[in-house]
């Protein structure tokens, strides 16, 4: 069992490593190529994990080897277009001005039922107020709405509205996070006095206590189980 532990463990560094040099982008959406690569090195793992007889290096040097074949290609496609389109695509217009393109539907096997999903996991409900809806290589649908509909800006109505800055936790359950109460320029009597300010008598008793650049705070106190 012990060896069994140990083999898991050192497949699991080498993936992370591995994933983690290839860039956070691969830990969004992925491609047709990181999908691939996803779907092998998850059976490939495996191999050396479950079968104590077969060497560790027979299961590590094939997901070192998937990682660097997807790595070099990544760079050849970020220096070829003609490459990146071949792998990828082109990112399709499904929506224009209102209109569903519905050949661009069909060339994406992209289903009615499909499209008004995505558009209600971004809040749109009439497909006519939207100006463009772009299905990307990654299969995210984009929705631009149009003018009309766009939420108002402080812009748009001419307002000036204070500018809070970023928040920085100061306090993140109970734990008091030091460098940045420095960071922000406060000590910690100032922590102290916030504290009572809001009924609460030891940081055990926040939750969430955020500060932000122009000295607005955000308290949430801990809810007892």
């Amino acid at each position: 069992m012990g060896v069994v532990l140990l083999r898991t463990a050192i497949v699991y560094a080498v993936i992370i490593a591995s994933m983690r040099l290839m860039g956070k982008r691969q830990l969004g959406d992925l491609e047709l190529s990181e999908l691939v690569v996803t779907v092998l090195v998850a059976d490939v793992a495996v191999i050396p994990i479950e079968n104590a007889d077969v060497p560790l290096t027979r299961g590590i040097a094939p997901v070192l080897l998937l990682f660097v074949l997807e790595y070099l290609l990544s760079v050849a496609a970020l220096r070829s277009v003609k490459l990146r389109l071949a792998l990828f695509g082109r990112p399709s217009v499904i929506i224009e001005n209102g209109k569903i393109m519905q050949r661009e539907m069909q060339r994406n096997r992209f289903t009615p039922e499909e499209l008004l999903q995505e558009l209600r996991n971004q809040g749109v409900e009439d497909i006519a107020s939207v100006a463009r809806a772009v299905l990307e290589t990654s299969g995210q649908l984009n929705v631009i709405l149009s003018a009309e509909n766009r939420p108002v800006t402080a812009q748009l109505m001419n307002l000036t509205p204070q500018d809070t800055g970023r928040f920085t936790a100061v306090i993140s359950d109970g734990r008091v996070l030091s460098k940045n109460l420095r960071r922000m320029g406060r000590d910690q009597r100032w922590l102290d006095a916030e504290l009572a300010r809001h009924g609460a008598e030891h940081s055990e008793d926040v939750y969430l206590l955020l500060l932000s650049d122009s000295g607005q705070v955000y308290f949430a106190a801990r809810e007892n189980a």
